[in-house]
């Protein structure tokens, strides 16, 4: 096997045929066009990759590789020719494992957009000691799910321990406003982590649990931003946030990565915002409804997604608020152009892939803020015009 420092490539895009691989793939074809990034496009056909890659505008020269998860040689041999996979192949507990476990065993690092708590503490107590073993750092929930709320507890616990000499032990997330659609890939995730759950009713406790990824280790009761309340401390309503189940488990695992740096005693949940008054509590309510059906009769299928205006005219805007007994508080924002889904998350996904390059974190089943931290922040600062700042 190919010593990491000199394998060919640096990032293959995995799933580049479809909808999000895509939007990776004309990312750096076109951003990163004169870095020197050595890359390329896999996928099940070759005739769709070249396809894909004269549609995008990517250089004639951009290697295409033919690998599909149901031959793990493929899976091997892709895994040993890069330093870095970002794969956009969901579901990821129907096609997931033979590329964890092909990188793992190569030392590749590896970032995917798994939304899918189950199968990742799946991955976590299959594969976590073995990555560390061989240096490969995986990096669940690199996309709109978790990035923006992961990162954001995290610059904001930076700020409390400069501004107040302590992390927050109560962190509210709260989103303030957002446009953008859900993928093909969320309903169908959402759709075969059901299917999971009905073979294997242990994986119940995991999706409840908001500590279902930190083995070995239960925090205290968790508010759970489950029913439409009134916030007091932004002075409006708040209903239930849909991606608030895997979010808020990521936010604990990063915590428990990095020895607790929020503290073992950390209180966080995250909900919508909608208004003051009668007019918001209609709305939180009715949010609360739409959950508990949130694609309707015709979930959209794997591969669509919003056109390009939709997409650049998305956005999303994320408050933070920590808050300590004694009465302190304390306000962070992060904010993204573009639909979080899609626009956002291909360019979070893809930056995360390229700060993997200068990563020196031990390897292991992990979260890009346990791995990547502030070198991510500045990342897409700099690249994805994602904002991050606190506000006085």
């Amino acid at each position: 096997m190919t010593a990491k420092a000199d394998r060919p490539l640096d990032i293959v895009v995995y799933g580049a045929t479809g909808y999000t691989g895509r939007l990776v793939a004309e990312y750096l074809a076109h951003h990163h066009k004169d870095s020197g990034l050595k890359w390329a496009m896999a996928g099940r056909s070759l005739d769709k990759l070249a396809e894909v890659r004269d549609l995008i505008g990517a250089s004639e020269e951009t290697p295409l590789i033919v690998a599909n998860s149901d031959d793990p040689a493929s899976m091997k041999a892709m895994a040993e020719s890069t330093r870095v996979v970002i794969t956009t192949v969901g579901p990821y507990q129907l096609y997931g494992e033979p590329l964890v476990k092909a990188c793992v065993e190569a030392g590749t690092d590896y970032a995917d957009l798994c939304g899918e708590p189950a199968w990742m503490r799946q991955m976590i107590d299959n594969y976590h000691d073995a990555a560390k073993a061989s240096g490969a750092r995986i990096s669940f929930s690199s996309g709109f799910d978790s990035i923006p709320f992961d990162l954001g507890v995290l610059m904001l616990q930076k700020e409390a321990v400069a501004r107040h000499g302590s992390p927050a032990p109560r962190v509210k997330g709260r989103v303030r406003a957002m446009q953008g659609t859900f993928s093909g890939g969320t309903a169908a995730s959402l759709t075969e982590t059901m299917k999971a759950v009905a073979k294997d009713p242990s994986l119940i406790a995991v999706l409840q649990s908001p500590f279902g990824l930190t083995p070995g280790f239960e925090g205290p009761s968790q508010p759970m931003g489950l029913v439409p309340e009134y916030d007091e401390s932004v002075g409006k309503w708040a209903a239930p946030f849909i991606m608030a189940t895997i979010n808020t488990k990521n936010v604990h695992r990063t915590n428990f990565l990095l020895g607790h740096p929020y503290g073992a005693d950390l209180k966080y949940d995250e909900m919508m915002l909608t208004s003051a008054g009668e007019m918001g509590e209609k709305a939180a309510n009715a949010i609360g409804e739409m959950l508990k059906n949130p694609f309707g009769a015709k979930p959209p299928k794997p591969g669509e997604g919003p056109s390009k205006e939709e997409r650049d005219n998305g956005f999303y805007d994320v408050l933070f608020v920590g808050e300590w007994p004694d009465g302190k508080a304390l306000r962070y924002g992060v904010k993204g152009r573009y639909d979080p889904g899609y626009g956002s998350t291909s360019r979070m996904i893809a930056e995360t892939g390229i700060a993997l390059l200068d990563c020196d974190a031990e390897g292991g089943v992990a979260t890009p803020g346990a791995l990547l931290g502030e070198a991510l922040v500045e990342r897409l600062r700099d690249h994805a015009e994602i904002t991050f700042a606190p506000e006085d």
